[in-house]
């Protein structure tokens, strides 16, 4: 019985990871522009975006993105916060092209990314995700999937300015450790610090970071918090974050909710209007004092 429990789990496994192999084969290609045009400038503009996700039956769900018009200014920090599944990551995703909005436009320095090619959009867009993968391979591989032709001398003042050397020390081999071997894995919080480690390699203007400490512990949200200065300087930056003390010296937070603008306007501002934000902060300070 218990042979037959692990063979029926180890088929439903086998049959999601066909169908979700499956579903990436029959996605559409992203169309590309024969000639790619580079933004000179990096402030992000979004126009009437709307999009959907497919639902199995191939009919639109609701929008996920309903009329979303934002502007975000070059060099400045803007934060998107709102209950869950209100649009956010769906949002950053449009601007990496993940997914194609059904309608409306998305341009950098005035240059609709539809103009710029998928590997020249990426190269202008970093992104630091919630769950960041490592593949199996080096540790060095894996860093440089940020910028694939850097010399192992830039890998590694990428690790060290990411405070990510406690971690190289202690594997097997060094940045030449292929994760997944032979038991090699790391933490959570520890993977996150590797991922801002490609950011920091990749060197790209305009930084997403989405709930970008999410799976941090203390000591590993602190590095990470430390890096930033270093990210984030004198790029165009989008923080997603539920954790509002992280977004409260932002220069502008927009409030998404449904799939649309709720509000926007800085800490203070926000909190003057005593609106959904406003009871968003009164809930997130219940919650730090919430005892046992």
């Amino acid at each position: 019985l218990v042979k037959i429990m692990y063979a029926n789990s180890f088929n439903q496994r086998s049959n999601d990871a066909l169908n979700r192999i499956e579903d990436i084969l029959r996605s559409p290609l992203t169309k590309e522009p024969e000639k790619s045009v580079l933004p000179e400038k990096y402030d992000i503009e979004f126009k009437d975006v709307v999009f959907s996700y497919k639902t199995e039956a191939g009919n639109d769900s609701r929008n996920a993105v309903n009329g979303i018009t934002l502007h975000i200014p070059e060099h400045s920090l803007t934060a998107l916060v709102g209950p869950s599944g209100g649009g956010k990551t769906t949002l950053v995703n449009l601007l990496g092209r993940f997914w194609e909005a059904d309608s409306g436009s998305i341009s950098i320095g005035g240059v609709d990314i539809r103009d710029i090619k998928t590997s020249d959009l990426l190269h202008t867009v970093g992104f630091v995700f919630q769950e960041n993968k490592l593949f199996k391979e080096s540790i060095l591989e894996n860093i440089r999937y940020g910028k694939k032709d850097a010399t192992r001398e830039e890998v590694m003042e990428a690790l060290r300015k990411a405070e990510c050397m406690d971690i190289i020390e202690k594997l097997p081999a060094g940045i030449d450790t292929v994760y997944g071997t032979k038991g090699t894995y790391v933490s959570g919080g520890e993977a996150q610090r590797l991922a801002v480690a490609r950011a920091l390699l990749q060197d790209a203007p305009i930084i997403v970071l989405d709930e970008a400490t999410a799976f941090a512990d203390a000591e590993n949200e602190y590095k990470i918090k430390k890096t930033f200065d270093v990210l984030l300087k004198d790029k165009t930056v989008i923080m997603i974050a539920h954790r509002l003390s992280s977004v409260v010296t932002a220069d502008k937070i927009c409030v998404i909710d449904e799939g649309r603008v709720a509000e926007t306007g800085t800490h203070a501002e926000l909190l003057k209007r005593k609106g959904l934000y406003a009871g968003m902060w009164e809930n997130f300070k219940k919650g730090i004092e919430w005892k046992v």
